[in-house]
């Protein structure tokens, strides 16, 4: 093996009942490179991963870490003594812990834990990354975005040769994405051989010096990134040329006509006991809005306020012109309106439980758990719905859990579809998701309002909410601050609107 060599996997195969999810894939990686691991979901990225971390052990093939040919790693403190650190998307530390104990959880000697020195070594470790944390913080006190950052630290502190991002940026605003590609540049120069795995095609090109490609189990090809322009990299991905998304952005037309459409919600003073202040809003049948702003500017708490997620603490509400009073989820969901939320896991899906029951779940609520639905007949709702919108799933029965991140959310949103509301609010639903299953959002948003549904969409993305929105709500620090439609949706009139108010 090159001695520049740090890791190389040989034809690593995985199978499950039923999948083969891993097919003579090979991988590797050099000593000071950033290296992408892309695919769409369900290509075999999470797998690859968990199998170089010994969460699952392969079934065939050859892992050799620097000149340790043929390395055995069952577990993942196997692959911790090898060198191999993982920061994953679901940060998977523990909220009720401080930010120091979460850094050094299962490396000190239990009660003999020096605690004044674990929060200074604690203390200079985030001081040298520049997060502002503090080592006695508890981490639940802390952003979802600097829960992870703690995890990147507690990741490079163990003296690591491969550091695996799983989707480390999909939580973060543009400056922290920054300071993180900063510190990915640092540790390369140390040497360090960084595996990348992202759905941000612009961080790819940003930071990568190679990309692999997997497609449903299977390499496709290994690639300098100078040598792979994006649309090329999208067809491989998707295994079929692609048109490029722009075309997405005609269909709007189809439901931008002016003229005097109905206004299906609004809302005056609205403010709730998530620290938002209190703003105006309204969206008309048929159309496309979103709330757009940095990370921590208030996009999530103005929907939730809008479907009683939160405790609303001010302001008054109507539907189609009546005064309404929407205190909690289900009075929003008896006015007609439907809620997909940032966090899938924590507030989305309902792992244990299967494809089907997750999809009927929104339904039941409405008609009342006394009211059970058939078998027969819940079965229909999911096999409508797993056809619509192409969930892949085995059965109806298999457990939401362990579908990828795209078919998760693809679940989750036939819950809401199911209900058939008139105003549906999508927050986040193509984070953390592969290209192929963005577009399709992307397209069924579009389709559904030229329906003459009206639905707000929210995204980290700003190009991804200029092609999908007609309206945009521009929001910085917890109020909102412009509303931009027509020929000022643009890249550049959002970031001034949020840099400099009105």
């Amino acid at each position: 093996m090159n001695e520049n060599v740090v890791l190389q996997m040989r034809g690593i195969n995985k199978s499950f009942p039923g999948v083969r999810a891993l097919s003579n894939v090979d991988f590797n990686l050099n000593k000071g490179e950033i290296h992408a691991l892309m695919g769409e979901n369900g290509a075999g990225k999470s797998t690859l991963i968990k199998v170089l971390t010994g969460v699952y052990s392969k079934d065939g093939g050859t892992i050799q870490i620097e000149d340790k040919k043929d390395v055995s790693i069952h577990s993942p403190q196997d692959a911790q003594r090898l060198g191999i650190s993982t920061v994953y998307q679901e940060i998977t530390l523990c909220p009720n812990l401080t930010v120091a104990e979460n850094m050094f959880i299962g490396r000190g000697n239990g009660a003999f834990t020096n605690w004044k020195q674990m929060n200074e070594k604690a203390d200079e470790l985030l001081n040298k990354l520049d997060i502002p944390a503090k080592a006695t913080m508890q981490l639940s006190s802390c952003s979802i975005a600097m829960q992870q950052m703690v995890a990147i630290a507690r990741a490079i502190d163990m003296d690591c040769k491969v550091l695996i991002l799983d989707e480390p940026t999909s939580s973060l605003d543009e400056q922290e994405v920054e300071k993180l590609f900063g510190l990915m540049r640092d540790l390369k120069k140390m040497g360090v051989g960084i595996i990348f795995v992202t759905h941000f095609l612009d961080q790819v090109y940003e930071v990568c010096d190679k990309i692999t490609v997997l497609r449903d189990g299977q390499l496709v090809g290994e690639y300098e990134i100078k040598d792979l322009p994006r649309l090329q990299l999208v067809a491989k991905m998707l295994g079929k040329e692609m048109d490029d998304l722009s075309d997405i952005k005609q269909d709007k037309s189809s439901y931008k006509e002016e003229g005097e459409r109905e206004t299906v919600f609004e809302a005056a003073n609205l403010q709730s006991s998530a620290g938002i202040k209190p703003f105006d809003f309204y969206i008309k049948k048929g159309e496309v809005n979103g709330f757009t702003g940095l990370l921590g500017s208030g996009r999530s708490e103005c929907v939730r306020a809008i479907f009683g997620a939160d405790t609303i603490i001010g302001g008054t509400t109507k539907v189609h012109g009546k005064n309404v009073t929407i205190k909690k989820p289900l009075d929003a969901m008896k006015n007609g309106i439907a809620y997909l939320p940032e966090d899938r896991k924590k507030d989305g899906i309902i792992g244990d439980l299967s494809v089907r029951e997750n999809i009927i779940l929104a339904l039941q609520v409405l008609t009342g758990f006394f009211k059970p639905f058939s078998r027969a007949k819940a079965e229909a709702f999911a096999d409508e719905y797993i056809k619509k919108l192409n969930i892949k799933t085995a059965s109806t029965d298999t457990p939401i859990k362990s579908l990828s991140g795209g078919n998760q959310q693809k679940v989750i949103l036939a819950r809401w579809l199911l209900m058939h509301p008139e105003y549906l609010i999508l927050d986040e639903p193509t984070r953390g998701i592969d290209v192929g299953t963005k577009v399709d959002i992307q397209k069924l948003v579009l389709e559904l309002a030229s329906e003459g549904m009206s639905v707000t969409f929210i995204s980290s993305e700003t190009d991804e909410m200029i092609r999908t929105c007609s309206r945009l709500i521009v929001m910085r620090d917890r109020k909102v601050v412009g509303e931009l439609s027509g020929e000022d949706l643009t890249q550049n009139k959002i970031m001034s609107t949020i840099a400099g108010g009105e």
